[in-house]
């Protein structure tokens, strides 16, 4: 097949994805040929919310799959496969699961038979009881990639305790910081979790100096800008990673960047991470699965496979604003993880817009196209 023949067939291709804006349009509507006229706002406010639907269905299904697991294709059809497939079952779920609840219920007693008796015998000695805190914290972390069977291949220095400067990366799964967390002690800010997590958050990941928040009240945001402010300026402190997309997206995609880690007038380290799919999906829909049973569906796996880059810092150049400066690194990230860039918000994931507000959005974009109308 010549050259011209493989453009008209991938541009075919894309032409299915496009939607079509006549599927939006309502049943009985025709297109007339009617004099052109003077146009009036009640005009445009008549066609805009059938508009608003229309590309409101196109930007909800760009966005929406950002947060969605895809499963592989099933390989197990045949009568040849389906009892590999079920030998497979039994050798997860019977044996590799149960062996590393074993090994997990074995690192969790090694590491509070430690981390309790050094938490409270060594208030006086608060240097010491870091470093020893540090490194029980990362043993610990190790115990759950091991949990994974994680192999995970690491890329780059290893990050070092410097003052003013952030650690910057992709977020996929709460795991993300169990597996950045093996290597090096960060101090991360993170999304406040209920139930077991929330108790391993304010009692023991509190020793190594996280910062956590609640993204619905208002008032948690100027007091984590006040901590992240005075954590990067101790020279002792651990390492600060911050996941700036704010939420947990599906490793294909990397949604914006929040502009706060890229305002603290420090260096910036970012830091890429991918996961290969061969398999388990290592994303976490928090919204529809609980991470014990993300954790479960981990373990009961063969096995958590990735690769963690640590890139060159970055800093804010003259004249780059916050937004550009973390458009910028989220450009380095996502090509080195080969993650696609989207234009939309985490947050959304959490709360929509009102109908209010997209409504008097949309009046005001018909008055500001009826303005520029009007002045030609």
């Amino acid at each position: 097949m010549n050259s011209t023949g493989t453009l008209k067939s991938s541009s075919s291709e894309l032409d299915l994805d496009r939607p079509n804006i006549e599927d939006y349009l309502p049943s009985g509507a025709a297109i007339q040929q009617e004099p052109r006229g003077k146009l009036r706002l009640h005009d445009l406010l008549d066609i805009s919310p059938t508009l608003s639907e229309a590309a409101g269905a196109i930007v909800d299904d760009s966005f929406t799959r950002c947060f969605k697991s895809n499963p592989p294709e099933p390989w197990n059809w045949n009568i040849y496969l389906f009892p590999l497939w079920c030998f497979g079952v039994v050798v997860r779920y019977l044996i590799l699961f149960p062996t590393r609840v074993l090994g997990l219920t074995l690192g969790w007693i090694i590491f509070l038979s430690a981390f309790i008796p050094v938490h409270l015998l060594l208030k006086g000695h608060d240097k010491l009881r870091r470093n020893i805190e540090r490194s029980l914290v990362e043993m610990m972390c190790g115990f759950f990639v091991a949990s994974w069977t994680g192999v995970v291949k690491y890329h780059g220095p290893k990050p070092s305790r410097r003052p003013k400067q952030v650690f910057v990366a992709n977020h996929t799964s709460m795991i993300d910081f169990i597996i950045l967390e093996q290597m090096t002690a960060f101090a991360v800010i993170m999304q406040k979790h209920p139930g077991w997590v929330g108790l391993l958050q304010s009692t023991i990941l509190e020793s190594v100096g996280c910062i956590w928040f609640n993204r619905t009240e208002a008032k948690d945001r100027e007091i984590v800008a006040r901590k992240l402010r005075e954590h990067v300026q101790g020279a002792d402190n651990n390492p600060l990673l911050i996941f700036p997309e704010g939420t947990c997206v599906n490793n294909h995609y990397t949604v914006m960047f929040k502009k706060g880690a890229f305002e603290l007038g420090c260096t910036v380290c970012p830091v890429a991470i991918k996961y290969n799919k061969i398999f388990v999906d290592a994303f976490w829909n928090s919204r529809k699965q609980s991470f014990t049973k993300h954790l479960l569906q981990l373990m009961t796996s063969w096995a958590v496979v990735c690769d963690v880059w640590y890139l060159e810092p970055q800093n804010l150049k003259p004249g780059e604003t916050p937004i550009e400066f973390a458009e910028r690194v989220r450009d380095i990230i996502s090509h080195r993880a080969g993650l696609k860039k989207v234009p939309w918000d985490g947050y959304l994931k959490y709360s929509r817009p009102s109908p209010k507000h997209r409504e008097r959005k949309q009046q005001n974009f018909a008055e500001s196209v009826l303005r520029r109308l009007e002045e030609k």
